[in-house]
């Protein structure tokens, strides 16, 4: 990516990251820091606090000076982070949760393939897990666009995404229905008129800890997606029947504690899907038998 910033001011597009938070002080600070030390000449920085009753506010009034803010009761994450760019003025936009971090030169990549690419509504980049401490996990799993794939898994990892300001407003925003998967409903909606492109580039860290609201409330985060899916795509895949079934049944995670492979589960993901898309049974069954005819040749080697 050529260092062109300085070079090109007229022409660098303004970029609004927005920081949705409520009670985030443990993370706060480092999360402000990874953005406020961006190489990006134009940024705008917005944190919405929920009303915090921790050392948040001190926090923000401390960076005052390099971010704009304001703490009131919202309607959740999705609520905030729409309010928060509809204050900014950005032709660009990126949210980051209050315990995620930016990579440095993150925005700067996000824009110069903006640029080269005016075709994408956005374009969305690499991160890596990492824990409490910050120390590295493992690599999110993201893979290149593929709509079809995207239904069976969320493979954009959301603080590692940008967005035109013109798509996301065109598509509704996001959704405050949804308190913990607005952001896969978002992709699946926009992505039905708009195209997003992934970029060789490692652009952001999400934080998984015991903590984290999906996954504390992995039931929730199962039941919003099978909504979502229903609606949008008129179907609930196998994998995301079979790996419900798998928490109901373990209550495991499923990140730092991993589900069981389960014939049993299998088993019962044939009646569970069939149920669940009724108007889509011959389409589950094939897809059922696939999956299930793989997992008996792979037991039986």
């Amino acid at each position: 990516m050529p260092a062109m910033w300085e070079d090109e001011p007229l022409v660098n597009p303004l970029v609004t990251i927005v920081t949705p938070c409520l009670n985030a002080a443990r993370f706060l600070e480092q999360t402000i820091l990874s953005v406020l030390a961006q190489d990006y000449p134009r940024i705008e920085y917005i944190v919405m606090d929920g009303g915090s009753t921790d050392e948040t506010l001190e926090i923000l009034k401390e960076y005052q000076r390099s971010l704009d803010w304001e703490s009131l009761q919202d309607r959740g994450t999705a609520d905030a982070v729409n309010r928060g760019f509809a204050r900014g003025k950005g032709e660009i936009l990126g949210f980051l949760n209050a315990d995620d971090l930016y990579r440095p030169g993150a925005v700067s990549s996000a824009v110069w393939h903006l640029r080269e690419h005016p075709e994408h509504a956005g374009v969305y980049g690499d991160a890596w897990w990492i824990d409490e401490t910050g120390a590295r996990i493992t690599p999110y799993p993201v893979r290149d666009f593929d709509r079809t794939l995207l239904e069976r898994e969320c493979f954009i990892c959301q603080p590692a995404s940008f967005l035109r300001r013109e798509p996301f407003e065109n598509t509704g925003g996001l959704d405050p229905n949804f308190n913990l998967t607005f952001d896969y409903e978002f992709w699946l909606r926009l992505t039905r008129t708009y195209t997003v492109q992934r970029i060789d580039a490692t652009l952001a860290e999400s934080r998984m800890h015991h903590a984290n609201k999906t996954l504390h409330q992995r039931d929730a985060v199962f039941r919003e997606t099978f909504k979502i899916l229903k609606r949008d795509c008129a179907y609930v895949p196998f994998q995301w029947i079979y790996s419900y079934l798998c928490y109901r049944a373990d209550a495991r995670d499923q990140f730092f504690e991993p589900f069981r492979p389960s014939m049993l589960r299998y088993l019962e993901s044939l009646p569970v899907g069939l149920w669940t898309n009724p108007r889509a049974m011959a389409r589950y069954l094939a897809e059922w038998t696939s999956v299930m005819r793989g997992a008996v040749l792979r037991r039986l080697s």
